[in-house]
C-alpha cells in the first residue's frame, strides 16, 4: 500500500513540475481573439467583453489547495507592476487537477485575499479537454495546441486577444522569461 501511495505522489509531482515555456507561432491572418469569449466573474456576474480589449493579459488557471497556490502573491505583484501600462492578470479557478479547487466563490476569494490578490478572478471553469471545458480554454487550446498539465498554467495574451506564449505551472510569475515577454508586448 505504501508503494502505491508513493507512486501516486511521485506521478503527481512529475506532472505538476511543468516548466514548459512555449512561444506560440500565430499566423498573421489569424482572427483569434480570446477576449470575445463571454466570461463571468467569480460571483457569477457577466464581465463586460471590452474589459480586457487592448490589454496584455496573463490568463492563469488557479487552485486554492495546491503546492503552487503561493503564486497568488507573485501574480498580484506582477499585476501591480504592470497594471498602469495596460496589463492584467486574469484568474480562472479550476478543479480539474487533483480536485484542488473544491470551494465556492467565497472560498476562492478568501484564498486570494489571504495572498493580497485582487486581480480579476472569473468563475470556476473546466480547463481540460472534455465536455465541460469552457469556451476560453477551448479557444486557448485551439490557438496554441497547449493545455495546462496542472494548476497555475499561464497563457500570455497580446492586446488583440491572441495568445503569444504559454508558461507551465512551475514557471514563476516574476521570472525574467515571463516579465521580459510582457515588457516587449507593452512596448509594441
Amino acid at each position: 500500500m505504501k508503494y502505491a501511495t508513493y507512486l501516486l505522489a511521485l506521478s503527481a509531482c512529475v506532472v505538476s513540475c511543468d516548466s514548459r515555456v512555449i512561444d506560440i507561432q500565430t499566423k498573421k491572418e489569424s482572427t483569434m481573439n480570446v477576449y470575445n469569449n463571454e466570461c463571468h466573474d467569480v460571483h457569477g456576474e457577466l464581465v463586460d467583453k471590452n474589459m480586457f480589449e487592448g490589454q496584455v493579459t496573463l490568463i492563469v488557471n488557479l487552485a486554492s489547495h495546491c503546492g503552487f497556490t503561493p503564486q497568488y502573491k507573485d501574480l498580484q505583484a506582477l499585476h501591480e507592476r504592470y497594471k498602469d501600462q495596460g496589463f492584467s492578470v486574469v484568474g480562472f479557478p479550476c478543479n480539474d487537477f487533483g480536485g484542488q479547487e473544491p470551494g465556492d466563490a467565497e472560498a476562492i476569494t478568501t484564498c486570494a485575499s489571504g495572498y493580497g490578490a485582487d486581480f480579476p478572478i472569473m468563475e470556476k471553469v473546466g480547463v481540460i479537454e472534455n465536455d465541460v471545458q469552457c469556451a476560453m480554454y477551448n479557444d486557448l487550446a485551439d490557438a496554441t495546441g497547449v493545455l495546462p498539465k496542472w494548476n497555475f498554467g499561464k497563457y500570455l495574451v497580446d492586446q488583440q486577444g491572441t495568445p503569444v506564449a504559454f508558461f507551465g505551472s512551475s514557471v514563476e510569475p516574476l521570472s525574467a522569461e515571463l516579465t521580459d515577454r510582457i515588457d516587449v508586448l507593452l512596448t509594441n
